[in-house]
């Protein structure tokens, strides 16, 4: 077995029976806000979508996605007001096991870098997408613009991952090397991390030789702080 159970989608669903969507739709609330970001998210939309494809997980295809963009954005919504009310005075001890310090640094990188539109990138992204709404909470982000890009965000990842997994439910290749494709995907959904720290790591040697960034320069901002006159 390459995942640990709790971590396999696949024996997930199967434990779960008759409740699986309802338990996918609790765990994808979970890990879009409510600081646990150690969950099998992309996967475990895959899989469901592949489980509605071969007839184990009987609920129409339409419902299920409608369902999972609910509870992505409502996680979304949890996590931002968490943040709000409480900031980033969780994100304390350097030694936690999941609400470490440097998890908000690069989600607040994260956030500088891309905008509001990192609410919807950030999707996609294990980890940064549990801590992005926080961020944004503590930052008091717009409600309005936090609800429209959080709202495009969640319509684009879990509908868009368990229709993949819908249409490749049927492909035998796929159904016969499950875990290993399940495995595949959480890699291929830790690219843009990979790439971003290479990436900052470019920019960090340029500007200790005192040339100039990638993004040339930058006022810095205030840590911990989103401010409400990004652009769109």
């Amino acid at each position: 077995m390459l995942m640990p159970s709790w971590m396999n989608p696949e024996h997930l669903l199967t434990w779960l029976g008759d409740w699986a969507l309802w338990g996918t739709l609790l765990v994808v609330f979970i890990e879009c806000g409510v600081l646990f970001p150690i969950l099998p998210g992309d996967s475990l939309l895959f899989a469901v979508g592949l489980f509605i494809a071969q007839g184990t997980i009987h609920v129409p295809l339409w419902l299920a996605c409608v369902l999972l963009t609910i509870a992505a954005f409502l996680g979304n919504v949890s996590g931002y007001y968490i943040g709000r009310a409480l900031g980033t005075s969780l994100f304390k001890n350097p030694n936690a096991r999941f609400l470490k310090p440097k998890y908000i640094e690069q989600t607040h990188d994260f956030f500088e870098r891309y905008g509001p539109r990192a609410l919807v990138l950030a999707r996609f992204v294990p980890i940064v997408r549990t801590f992005i709404t926080i961020v944004a909470g503590a930052g008091k982000m717009d409600p309005k613009k936090f609800f429209l890009w959080t709202g495009v965000g969640a319509v684009i990842w879990a509908p868009g991952i368990t229709l993949l997994g819908h249409a490749l439910g049927n492909v035998q290749f796929i159904h016969k090397n499950l875990e290993a494709a399940l495995v595949l995907l959480v890699l291929i959904s830790l690219i843009p991390m990979v790439v971003e720290y290479f990436l900052a790591r470019r920019r960090n040697r340029a500007a200790a030789a005192g040339g100039p960034t990638d993004g040339g320069p930058k006022h810095a901002a205030p840590k911990h702080a989103v401010t409400n006159n990004q652009n769109d």
